[in-house]
């Protein structure tokens, strides 16, 4: 495992080789990962997506996407077209930035003064190899409604974004479990989303409420959705963790997490 004195900018430079070496794996985990959150609107231009959710304000479903790393054909004329997409919902352009962007393209954002934020890295594990704690199991709900207003309460998110968020989780297409640790007492303490695509399973949306952390729920939880993909014969894990969240990143370390690669968005204020 590694040190939990690696710095962020260390970790970066680890990534920068082992990502550049496996763009096939980048590119099928970057489609998963669409499948399993899905914008209300996806729109190409070239090689690139522009994803935009009216309703909820997560940068997953609302930024522009390069998925070619040769595709910079007129890059200044088509990032000006994408970003009055954006002007037109009433929000900031933002573009992801993963193995997929053309450097032409992050040169052009840096030069254009957009502000890079948002570090985050994509973490994967072998499911038929891992290792996984016998904690007490729990069962996925079918419940949309009810899963919803347990995330929003565990993250302590605006009821607002209750229609938008159960939008997006009817329209997740491949089979999904939906886990929650509640009680009678305190309401619920901890959800999970797993997102099963044929052999890979996809963590989303792991909260644990801020009283009962490092209280062993995160464990408890995620290993229930793991075994629940592994019996439906999914072969692999993957996850997305801000690069900043040092307890997540440890947890799922010693699940048996790897670092595949990372990506992080770059904003322009509206005009």
């Amino acid at each position: 495992m590694r040190s939990m004195a690696t710095t962020g900018a260390d970790r970066s430079l680890e990534q920068a080789s082992i990502s550049s070496q496996n763009l096939p794996l980048v590119r099928r985990l970057e489609a998963v990962g669409f499948r399993a959150w899905p914008a209300a609107s996806v729109q190409y231009d070239g090689s690139w997506q522009v994803r935009l959710t009216a309703g909820h304000p997560s940068n997953r479903l609302n930024s522009i996407v390069p998925l070619d790393p040769s595709d910079h054909r007129d890059v200044e004329i088509r990032l000006e077209k994408a970003s009055r997409k954006f002007e037109a919902y009433g929000r900031a352009a933002v573009v992801r930035q993963t193995p997929l962007a053309s450097p032409v393209l992050i040169e052009l954002l840096s030069a254009q003064n957009w502000t890079r934020f948002d570090e985050t890295v994509v973490m994967t594990c072998d499911l038929t190899e891992a290792a996984l704690p016998d904690t007490l199991d729990h069962l996925p709900t079918h419940d949309v409604g009810r899963f919803v207003d347990a995330n929003l309460a565990v993250d302590g998110a605006p009821l607002t974004l209750k229609p938008a968020l159960a939008e997006i989780i009817s329209a997740i297409k491949p089979p999904s479990g939906l886990f929650m640790i509640e009680n009678a007492v305190d309401g619920p303490l901890a959800t999970v989303l797993c997102v099963q695509d044929n052999d890979l399973a996809g963590i989303m949306s792991l909260s644990v409420c801020e009283p009962r952390r490092r209280e062993g729920l995160g464990t408890e939880i995620l290993t229930s959705a793991l075994r629940w993909a592994r019996m439906r014969s999914a072969r692999s894990a993957w996850l997305q963790v801000k690069i900043s969240n040092r307890p997540a990143i440890a947890l799922y370390e010693r699940l048996g997490f790897r670092d595949a690669y990372h990506y992080c968005y770059w904003q322009r204020e509206p005009r």
